[in-house]
């Protein structure tokens, strides 16, 4: 059997014969870190069947498989820096072992194990080493066939809180579909938590809030499955509401539980320039229900206005009276262009003055609307970013299917440094913030129907596959990761790591670190695409702690 341990930013397809993948021995770690990598494992001969692989070591070790998924749409205009282009089977989803340890291995193929281990902040500094010893079936008993060996330094530091807002776009109505179960019903809540929990685990700390069904990629005059948090009663005959926040309580408190740091509230208007309002279900007083608001109502409707008016003092009051309103910030509607100005502008008159320096933040494209004052915290895509540096405090930015060419992205056709890049380029950017649309959308494009995830990776032939999702939905509502994921995560690690020097030596000090011996000008389109010099910056920056 031929064993291998190569590092977690090579990705393996399923056809290719030679492994050129170099060895990944050993890693420095820092007290509280996540390390991966990766164990490439495949029969010499034509043996096929169950693999058990166990692990011994000191330190607490999770093993998972890496499974191909369909890809239909790798890119739209791809640039040279993409794995492959063409559909087939990508290397992508991390899925448990068989009976807690054994996996089948096929006939001439090679398989591939993604191995995690969360150092405790507790861990006492030293070599570890961590041992697999593999066996197979062999006359109905498990036979030793192979052995491989890591070696993790546990250094003596500690690595900060993670100050960068990391805010994924959480779909709640797309558990419902794919889980076919009702909104807010327990097991609705089961799963939702299950899948937040997740996000915090892999540095997301901004929670979407659905105060309503989100009123995002949505077709005109077609709907999300309805998904909101607040319940709302309207008398027609006095035009008055009643507003419940029982529900919206618990979400928030799951969410402080879990450790989300920010809340951002659902749009407060459509995408596509804020024209029309997003669909709000209120219940009359004879019990049934009403689709109040939705496509059929436009954004400067005065019915809104007083809908707006009656609620937002109060749900604001709510937060303060929580003592979570300096969390929480709003959206009007995602990317209004010059077309769209004025009725995006129609929308920012009526809610700001509303919301009482509560925050907006939106994805935006043009600085215009920032500098006339539309947009209080723009985020901008990284390919625009420079134009937005310097002029813009606490700036964040985002990347989604747009940004298919140099700059940083996840898509399933990318390397992995590709992916991990970011948190490097969040440093040396300085930083406020993150986006990305898509932590678990199930739907195709404009949500017109459900899709399978495990089938269907390119919200049916839209996006980039991997674009519009980070988690599979596993069985019994718990997520499964992907490997896009966990490197992301590997370079929130950097982040935090670059911040750790930071403290030691200045931020310029830090800065020629990174560029030491590098051509690079370390902007989102020329940085450093090596997986290399990625795997060696934090065992380099703690060898540069070890001196400070």
């Amino acid at each position: 059997m031929q064993i291998r341990i190569i590092s977690p930013l090579e990705k393996i397809f399923d056809d290719v014969a030679e492994l050129q993948a170099p060895a990944f021995k050993s890693t420095a770690v820092a007290r509280g870190e996540i390390c991966s990598f990766q164990i490439a494992v495949k029969e010499d001969g034509d043996e096929r069947g169950y693999i058990r692989v166990v692990c011994e070591s000191a330190l607490n070790v999770r093993i998972r498989t890496v499974d191909s998924v369909p890809v239909h749409l790798a890119a739209d205009t791809p640039d040279d820096d993409y794995l492959r282009t063409t559909p087939g089977l990508y290397p992508d989803l991390l899925s448990d072992l068989e009976d807690c340890d054994t996996f089948r291995i096929l006939t001439h193929q090679r398989r591939m194990l993604w191995v995690t281990i969360p150092v405790p902040e507790e861990c006492r500094p030293g070599r570890y080493a961590v041992r697999f010893r593999f066996s197979r079936m062999v006359e109905e008993e498990w036979t030793p066939c192979a052995e491989a060996e890591f070696e993790v330094e546990v250094t003596p530091f500690s690595l900060p809180e993670q100050e960068l807002i990391r805010y994924e776009w959480f779909h709640a109505d797309a558990l419902c579909s794919c889980y076919r179960v009702a909104a807010w019903s327990e097991e609705h809540w089961e799963i939702v938590e299950r899948f937040a929990c997740n996000a915090v685990r892999h540095g997301i700390n901004a929670l979407y809030t659905p105060l309503w069904t989100p009123p995002l990629d949505t077709e005109v005059n077609g709907e999300r499955p309805t998904c909101q948090l607040l319940d709302i009663a309207y008398d027609p005959a006095t035009r008055s509401y009643r507003f419940d926040f029982g529900k919206l309580e618990r979400f928030l408190d799951m969410g402080l539980r879990l450790g989300f740091k920010k809340f951002g509230m659902s749009h407060l208007f459509t995408q596509w320039g804020a024209k029309f309002t997003p669909k709000i279900i209120c219940t009359l007083p004879d019990g049934r229900e009403e689709k109040r608001f939705g496509w059929h109502v436009a954004a400067d409707d005065p019915s809104y206005a007083e809908f707006l008016r009656a609620l937002l003092p109060k749900l604001i009051a709510f937060f303060r009276k929580k003592g979570i309103a300096e969390r929480c910030f709003f959206s009007i509607s995602d990317e209004p262009c010059e077309e769209q100005k004025e009725s995006y502008s129609r929308a920012v008159n009526l809610a700001r003055p509303l919301l009482e320096g509560i925050p907006t933040v939106e994805a935006l494209s043009r600085i215009e609307f920032y500098e006339a004052g539309l947009v209080q915290h723009p985020v901008p895509s990284c390919n625009i970013l420079e134009s937005f540096q310097g002029r813009v405090k606490d700036l964040w930015t985002y990347y989604c299917c747009g940004q298919q060419q140099q700059t940083p992205n996840r898509f399933m056709a990318m390397p992995s440094a590709r992916v991990r890049v970011m948190g490097m380029l969040a440093y040396v950017y300085d930083l406020a913030g993150f986006l990305q649309w898509g932590f678990n959308f199930y739907y195709a494009q404009y949500s017109r129907k459900p899709i399978d995830p495990f089938a269907c990776t390119d919200a049916g032939g839209a996006f980039p596959a991997g674009d519009s999702f980070l988690v599979y939905p596993g069985s019994n509502g718990e997520p499964l990761d992907s490997i896009r994921h966990e490197v992301f995560r590997d370079g929130l690690q950097d982040l935090r790591a670059l911040k750790l020097l930071e403290r030691k030596i200045g931020r310029e000090a830090v800065l020629a670190f990174l560029k030491q011996g590098r051509t690079e000008r370390f902007t989102m389109t020329d940085y450093p695409r090596d997986p290399e010099y990625l795997l060696e910056l934090r065992p380099r920056i703690y060898a540069e702690l070890a001196k400070a």
